[in-house]
């Protein structure tokens, strides 16, 4: 995806990193932002399949009772 294609109304974080240009960096600096960047898609993928597994528990519990 070229950078001129990411979404840019996004005022998050993720939003203004998207948009950050990209061309003062050398090439570790690169390396080291996206070893990081993938660290943080770790954690929100984790975060993610735990919000997952609450979300089914609670649609169990909280499921219709079926009537006879």
């Amino acid at each position: 995806m070229e950078e001129d294609e990411l979404p840019r109304m996004r005022s998050d974080a993720a939003g203004q990193l998207a948009g950050e240009s990209l061309d003062t960096y050398s090439q570790d600096e690169l390396m080291a932002r996206i070893q990081l960047l993938e660290a943080e898609i770790a954690r929100v993928k984790d975060h993610h399949s735990k919000a997952a597994s609450h979300r089914k528990v609670a649609d169990e519990l909280f499921k219709p009772r079926e009537t006879d």
